[in-house]
Formats: C-alpha cells, sequence, structure tokens
C-alpha cells in the first residue's frame, strides 16, 4: 500500500502541497443495507465537472481511489469516477466495530463537518482517500461517524438473581443488585428503567447512575418482613431501554429473607405430670420435656437445664440431658426417697428469657417385684428387631419366652398382645416356657413390620409388656408387572429418525434390587425399534414406510434385578397411519387405444388403469382429461375413457389426450399419463372424380392421333386409407362409331387410344367409367362419363352439347377390373429401358398441354353457359343397365382433400 502512495504521489508533489489535504466527515445510522449513498466526494471537495484551464474534451478525468484497505474499507465502496461513497455488502454493527465505545454523537447538517466537533466517544470509521489526477491531486482524510440504532434488548448477565434481606431491614433499605442489565446500545437506546413485575406491596426499585453513565438497579423495602411469615419472594425484574419501540430483557429475581434472633423457645405446657413405680429400675425413661424456637439454625437451639429452685435430691435423682430435655432415673429409689419431685425445667435461647415447665413426678411405693419375661431369640435379633423373610413356612418359630415370678409367691400368666400372623403357646413338657411362632407365610408387600407385645400377669394384677418388632425381609416372590398387556400404539409414516413412540411402565411390588424393573426388546422385534433398558422409552430409528408395512407386532420384557430375576411379557402393537406420499401411479405411462372410426358415441375405447399405494381417502384417485373434454370422457370410478360422439377418421386420424390422475389427500398429488386414440379405417367413403369435373364436359380427339396415345385420364382420390383407399377404373359402358378404340388403366385411370381412326369412326365417343376401392367388406364405387370428340374440329358445339344432353344407351358391362395391389419390380436391361423413358416422357409432356387446354377451354366455356347452369351440374351416374342422364340426383361433386 505504501508503495502504490508513493507511485501516486511522487509524480505530482511538485504540483500539489500538503495545504491541500482535506477531511471530510459524514455520519449514518449502522445496520443500513448495501448501495446506501454516503456523500459525494466530488461534490463536498467542490471539484469542478466542466470548464476549467483545459476544454472538456482535454481535461482528463477525476479519478477517486482508496488509499488503503484496512478495517474500513470493506464496509464501504468508492466510485472510482463519481467519487461517490456506499455502503458495501458488508453490514455496519456498531456494537461489533466500536467494542470499547461508551456513547455515541449524532451529527447532522452539511456531510462535510469539522474534526474539531467530534466526541471522544464517537465510533468512526477512517478513509483516506487520494483524488488524482495531479491537476487536482490532494489525499483526503474521510471519517464516518456510526449513529447507533436500538438493534440491541437488554440483557442479564445470569438467568437468575439472588439477593438476601434480613428480617428486620428497616423501610426504605437499599439493596444493589449485582447483576445489572447490559445492553451494547448506547444513549438512550440503552438500559433506562428497571422495573418488577411483582413487588408484594414491600419492595419497589429504583436506579442510580454513576459519573460514567453506568445504571445500577436497587431494591428499596417498602414494608416491615418477617421470616417466619414468608421467607422468600420470587419475583421479575424487567429492564427497558429508551428506544422507540423500547426493547426489553428479564431475569428471574429471588429476594430471601435472612432470620435474625427475634423469636424465644416456648413450651407447649407449663406442668407436666409423670408417675413413676418405685421398682422402676435405672435408666427408666421418666419424662421428655420439648420447647419450641421457630427462628433457624443457630437462632433456633435450646437448651435444658434445672431451675436453681430444684433441690439437689431430685437432681441427684433424675438426669436431664441439656440438649434433647430427656429425664431418665439416675438412682435407685429407696424408702428414704420422697414420693413427690418438683422438676422446674428451663428451655434456653441465645439472648432471650428462658422458657419453664413444671415436671411433678409422683414415685408409687411398690410392695411386690413384677413378673419377668426373658426371651430367648431363634430368628435373627438386632436391638429388640426380630427379622424374618417373607414366604417362610407356617409355624417358623421367632423366640422362646420364659415367665417367672422373682418372689415365687404369684401364679404368672401370659399372652400375645397384637395384630399379625403370630401365635404365642406354652411348649411342652416344660412350664412357664412358650414358643412364639408364625401362623402363615408373611408377605413384605402386604406389612413390612409388626409390633407385638408378650404381656406377663400375676395373680395381683401386675402386668409386665415385653416389645418385641418383627420386620419382614423381602424376597423376589413378584414379578415386574406392565400397566398393559396390550400396547397398542400409532404412528405416521415418513416419521424423524429416533421418533418417540411411547414410555414402557412395569411395577414391582418387591424392594430395593428386586424391584428395579429393567426393560428389553423380545427376539420377534425388528432391529429398527429401540428400547431404553432404564427409561422404557420405546424409539424407532428409521422411517417407516406404511406401503411396505402397516403392522408391527412384537413382544416387550420387563425383567427385575432380583436372583433368580423374574419377568413378565407384554405385547406391543403399531400400526402405521398413512400420509399422503405417493402420487397415483398408472399401469403404463403411454396408452394405445386402436378404435374403428363410425364407433357410437359413448361407446368404451379403453380402461386406464391407476393404482395409489396410499389408503383411506390418499388412496382415492379421479381421473380426468385435461384436454379433448369437449370429445372424451372418462369414467371416475372405472377408468373407462369414452368418446361423446362417433369419430370420424377421415376429420381426424389420432388423438393424443393427457389425462391426469389426482388422489384425494390434502394437499393432493397428481400423476398424468399420454393417451393416443388410433381411429382404424372402414371403408364409408366411395372414390371421389376429380378429373372429369363434369358428365358433360367433352374433349376433342384428333383423327391423327396415334395408337397408344394418352387421351385423358379419370383422376378421383378416397378419403380411406389402406386397401380401402385402393382404386381401380374401369370402362362399363361404351358408346360411339367404333366404342372399343379405347381403354383405360386400371390403375392409373389413363384412357388411350388402342386402333387407328378411321374415316368412319368420326363421331362423338361417350365412356361410363367405374372408379371402385378395394374396401372389406363390401367396396365402394363411383361413376363418370368421359365424352370424347373425334374430329378435326369442333365447328358446331351446339350440336356437340345437344349430343350430351340426350340419354345414352349404354349397355352396362359387369367385368370387374383387375389389378395388382403390390408393385412388382422387373429387372430391365440398360438398353430396352430408353426407349420405354422416351415414351413416357412424350405421354406427360403431351398430357400436360391437353390438361392446361382442357382446362382453359372448360373455363370459357363455362362464363359463356352461365344462364345454363341446371344443364351442367356435376353429377355421378349409377351403374344400372339403362341411364337416365335427367334422373339423377344433382349434387355437386366434393374435391377438397385431394
Amino acid at each position: 500500500h505504501l508503495l502504490l502512495f508513493l507511485l501516486f504521489v511522487g509524480p505530482f508533489n511538485c504540483f500539489a502541497s500538503y495545504s491541500r489535504a482535506t477531511e471530510l466527515f459524514y455520519s449514518l445510522n449502522e445496520g443500513l443495507p448495501a448501495g446506501v449513498l454516503i456523500g459525494s466526494l466530488a461534490r463536498d471537495l467542490q471539484l469542478p465537472t466542466a470548464g476549467g484551464q483545459h476544454p472538456a474534451a482535454l481535461r482528463p478525468p477525476l479519478s477517486f481511489t482508496l488509499a488503503s484497505h484496512g478495517l474500513g474499507g470493506q464496509y464501504v465502496q468508492l466510485d472510482n469516477r463519481s467519487g461517490e461513497l456506499h455502503t458495501s455488502a458488508v453490514e455496519i454493527d456498531r456494537e461489533a466495530l466500536c467494542v470499547e465505545s461508551s456513547g455515541a454523537t449524532v451529527f447532522g447538517g452539511s456531510p462535510a463537518v469539522s474534526s474539531s466537533s467530534l466526541s471522544s466517544e464517537s465510533c468512526l470509521l477512517l478513509l483516506d482517500v487520494l483524488v488524482l489526477p495531479q491537476e487536482y491531486f490532494r489525499l483526503v482524510k474521510v471519517k464516518i461517524a456510526i449513529r447507533d440504532v436500538n438493534d440491541n434488548a437488554p440483557r442479564f448477565p445470569v438467568s437468575h438473581i439472588h439477593l438476601s434481606v434480613p428480617e428486620n431491614a428497616p423501610v426504605n433499605t437499599r439493596l444493589a443488585i449485582e447483576h445489572p442489565a447490559l445492553d451494547p446500545d448506547m444513549g438512550t437506546n440503552s438500559v433506562q428503567t428497571y422495573r418488577l413485575r411483582d413487588n408484594y406491596g414491600v419492595f419497589t426499585l429504583d436506579v442510580e447512575e454513576n459519573e460514567s453513565g453506568e445504571r445500577t438497579p436497587y431494591l428499596i423495602v417498602m414494608g416491615a418482613l418477617d421470616r417466619e411469615t414468608q421467607e422468600e419472594y420470587v419475583t421479575v425484574i424487567i429492564a427497558e431501554d429508551g428506544g422507540a419501540p423500547p426493547l426489553m430483557g428479564s431475569a428471574t429475581l429471588t429476594i430471601g429473607i435472612s432470620d435474625i434472633n427475634d423469636n424465644c423457645p416456648q413450651f407447649n405446657d407449663s406442668q407436666l405430670n409423670v408417675t413413676l413405680y418405685g421398682n422402676s429400675s435405672l435408666g427408666t425413661h421418666v419424662a421428655t420435656v420439648c420447647a419450641v424456637d421457630v427462628d433457624l439454625g443457630s437462632n433456633a437451639q435450646v437448651t435444658y437445664s434445672y431451675s436453681q429452685k430444684v433441690p439437689e435430691p431430685s437432681r441427684d435423682l433424675f438426669h436431664l440431658n441439656e440438649s434433647t430435655g430427656v429425664i431418665t432415673l439416675s438412682t435407685k429409689v429407696d424408702g428414704d426417697t420422697p414420693r413427690l419431685h418438683r422438676l422446674i425445667i428451663l428451655g434456653n435461647g441465645p439472648g432471650c428469657i428462658p422458657a419453664v415447665i413444671t415436671v411433678l413426678v409422683t414415685i408409687i411405693k411398690v410392695m411386690m417385684r413384677p413378673p419377668e419375661v426373658v426371651p430367648r431369640f431363634i430368628a435373627n435379633e438386632v436391638e429388640g428387631v426380630v427379622y424374618i423373610k417373607e414366604l417362610e413356612p407356617i409355624n417358623t418359630p421367632i423366640a422362646f419366652f420364659t415367665i417367672k415370678d422373682p418372689d415365687e409367691k404369684y401364679k404368672v400368666s401370659c399372652y400375645l398382645d397384637g395384630d399379625g400372623p403370630f401365635r404365642l403357646s406354652p411348649y411342652k413338657p416344660y412350664n412357664n416356657e412358650y414358643l412364639l411362632e408364625t401362623t402363615k407365610p408373611l408377605d413384605f408387600e402386604t406389612q413390612q413390620l409388626y409390633d407385638i407385645s408378650v404381656v406377663a400377669w400375676n395373680s395381683e394384677g401386675f402386668r409386665v409388656n415385653k416389645v418385641i418388632k418383627v420386620q419382614v425381609l423381602d424376597d423376589n416372590d413378584n414379578s415386574p408387572v406392565f400397566s398393559e398387556q396390550l400396547i397398542e400404539l400409532s404412528i405416521e409414516e415418513n416419521n424423524v429418525p429416533n421418533a418417540f413412540l411411547t414410555k414402557l411402565h412395569a411395577t414391582d411390588a418387591d424392594s430395593g434390587e428386586r424391584g428395579q424393573v429393567s426393560y428389553f426388546l423380545g427376539p420377534d422385534a425388528p432391529s429398527y425399534f429401540a428400547l431404553d433398558k432404564t427409561t422404557g422409552v420405546l424409539t424407532v430409528s428409521t422411517q417407516l414406510d406404511r406401503e411396505e408395512k402397516e403392522k408391527y407386532r412384537y413382544t416387550v420384557k420387563a425383567v427385575d434385578s432380583g436372583f433368580p430375576p423374574r419377568e413378565s411379557v407384554a405385547t406391543v402393537t403399531i400400526t402405521v397411519l398413512d400420509k399422503n406420499d405417493n402420487s397415483p401411479r398408472f399401469i403404463n405411462k403411454d396408452f394405445s387405444f386402436f378404435v374403428p372410426e363410425n364407433f357410437p358415441g359413448f361407446g368404451e375405447i379403453g380402461v386406464i388403469s391407476v393404482t395409489d399405494a396410499d389408503a383411506g381417502q390418499n388412496g382415492w384417485v379421479a381421473l380426468s382429461v385435461l384436454n379433448g373434454s369437449d370429445i372424451f370422457v372418462i369414467d371416475t370410478g372405472k377408468g373407462v375413457l369414452r368418446a361423446k360422439v362417433s369419430l370420424d377418421r377421415e376429420q381426424q386420424s389420432s388423438y393424443i389426450l393427457w389425462i391426469e390422475a389426482v388422489d384425494g389427500g390434502d394437499p393432493a398429488l397428481s400423476s398424468t399419463a399420454k393417451i393416443t386414440i388410433l381411429l382404424l379405417d372402414i371403408n364409408d367413403n366411395p372414390p371421389l372424380v376429380l378429373f372429369p369435373q363434369s358428365n358433360m364436359s367433352y374433349l376433342l380427339v384428333l383423327p391423327s392421333t396415334l395408337p397408344g396415345s394418352l387421351i385423358t385420364e379419370v383422376y378421383a382420390v378416397d378419403k380411406d386409407t389402406g386397401m380401402n383407399a385402393v382404386i381401380a377404373y374401369s370402362i362399363i359402358g361404351r358408346r360411339g362409331p367404333r366404342p372399343e378404340s379405347f381403354r383405360i388403366d386400371p390403375k392409373t385411370g389413363n384412357i388411350t387410344l388402342e386402333e387407328s381412326l378411321m374415316q368412319n369412326d368420326y363421331g362423338l365417343y361417350r365412356l361410363l367409367v367405374k372408379v371402385s376401392d378395394h374396401g372389406y367388406p363390401e367396396p365402394l364405387h363411383s361413376t363418370v362419363m368421359v365424352n370424347l370428340f373425334v374430329n378435326d374440329t369442333v365447328s358446331n358445339e351446339s350440336y356437340i352439347e345437344s349430343l350430351l344432353r340426350k340419354e345414352p344407351d349404354i349397355s352396362i358391362e359387369e367385368k370387374q377390373p383387375q389389378i395388382s395391389i403390390e408393385p412388382t419390380h422387373k429387372k430391365m436391361e440398360s438398353a430396352s429401358c430408353m426407349p420405354t423413358l422416351v415414351a413416357l416422357s412424350i405421354i406427360s409432356l403431351s398430357s400436360i398441354a391437353l390438361a392446361t387446354g382442357m382446362g382453359i377451354y372448360i373455363c370459357l366455356r363455362k362464363g359463356k353457359r352461365h344462364h345454363r347452369a341446371d344443364e351442367n351440374l356435376e353429377v355421378q351416374i349409377p351403374l344400372n343397365g339403362r341411364i337416365n342422364l335427367h334422373m339423377l340426383e344433382k349434387k355437386p361433386m366434393e374435391i377438397s382433400n385431394i
């Protein structure tokens, strides 16, 4: 870049000085599209565009070039000729371009502004532009200020903000929210206000702005707080910028109320009365006192102590646990022990006046010792709890109990107290021995724990209870159970891979690992189905195609983790629902039908077979004719193609139709097929005689005509095709001086002279020519009268015309023309071909000259006899023995389609 700069500047440093360096300032919004005009350097530099020291034709054009293509060059496009500066395809993002800027200055007015007005907070693009040629050379410093637009919403750095407020915080307490919202936009487009969606009537927000312009939200306490009433407030803090329209961001604000020691311990009762037997053993539980402090943590810790008013003997007799408040008997009760003890107990909390409760203990003097119950456990026992597995057989022994009177003075009896399948019975032959056993198998799923008591009492009514807890141990005796044995599912075909089908659920009444269920696919499940072992989520890994397979049926297993494991089986059925993903399909893309012409209207031409692999409405197919619907119709249900009218091959030999098949899906799918209908010819058109044009026309034959010469021809066409259009010519009636002098070629219709004409052969010859096709089953024919006048000249035309008007007396020859349909090819020597070619050339030239002369003659005669049109009607003479020309149906001959 420096080299280019020196190459441009070096040659011109004698013509320009640094004083000609100029600064231009422009401003534009960020995010503008490509092609927006920023400014015109030529106009703003007031460079001449016309006139000057040189004529316009000699003045070199101005050239504007970016001296460097740094960061700023990618955002602008400079027109080298006009000096117009436009935005480029790279969109300007002010926040990305000026990361460290904290504000923006918007400049208006003239596009060229002094650089002294720029703010240090502006976001600028700096460009160096060279203006050439040397007459106008200068280095232009272009500064483009990027104005901020509100294209960013405020955003909190964290989605959940936690704030702690002590419950004794006074009203108007201010707490800064440490995670204010951020908005990369500047000025009024940055964050302006904060608000709470729900202030609960005790909070509000305030915003403080520091010297650098940063706004920090403060939470203000507007009412009294009590943690014991509500320990947490959850709301939403919303930040809003000053754009138009404003943009917003939000975060969850959780305000926790921290505890202070504002509550003291409290006893529920002020006095507790307890009775204690004098023969109680050491450690006997006497009573438990409990004071409650609703504060938290260390503020809620309560300790217990005796009041100074409790005498020392009572303190020694009863032990008070400072932490739990449990009072137990610590020394033996004897005859000197007072019978009533008043225990004043204090509940102490930090910084609180102690709560007070009085425990009155009355000691009952006992004159005899209670019965003794001595257990000896057979089943596993730990700390008074007996453990028995479920499904143990009936009469499983649990423990032996020995019942005795320590004084051996009284009779002792016992019984079992409590519910459960247990029995306590004497164990013979021993006295005072009892066996505790089960009466039926235990079931962990029905009940896991039993509390029973062995009660012993003597004849004096003194009772002793021995409490036993029986814990039933779980065994793997239950199989997993599916919520449904038949799981019926459905899914649309063309599903996404790994599509969710269902979540299987099976329960196992057993506990622990024995009740943990794992799920497995059965061996009949296709490989593209997957079942999560832990969660039971059933998925399909590939796309299903209903047209390939509509129903799936396989088994799934639920297996527990017991030993041995137990399992159960359920059946999964999946129905793949149809989607309209198949277009109707024609059996063939092209159909061809051959139909005889004159086929009756609405007759069946053919059947268009179409299928659609989809089901239901999606597989219903409607057929329609896209073209030719005015002639053809199609039966939508059966696909039968019909023609509304009878078809004539001579009018049109074939039809090409396009049939559209549309299914009933939404959206509908369609396909098309090409139908070609070829009309088979029927012999329904007789040959049409084109020449001679009238039975009243005639031709002059000179007597000097050589034998074998072509006299004239009969030319006819047949609108049919094939054999129906093969035409044969024959003379079936003759009249004249020597009528056998002329013959007709059965193939070409050429009439030639057979013999030389004599003096007595002069006169009018009338030849009745039959033109017949080779149609099947019955050929059709037409007739025409060929009139030949043998004479040297035509001196009396009226006489000839009068002869033509007379009814000819012609006998009909029934001989059929014999022609060969297939052409024959004979090898001929080159020497024998030459005479034949010469003769054919002469005959062809003569025929052309004759036909031209006859045409001119007929036109002249037609003009003269226009008033006698009724005598010149073109007719076809029927084939009969006696021909009455005046009784023929007069009908113009159709000569189109030659």
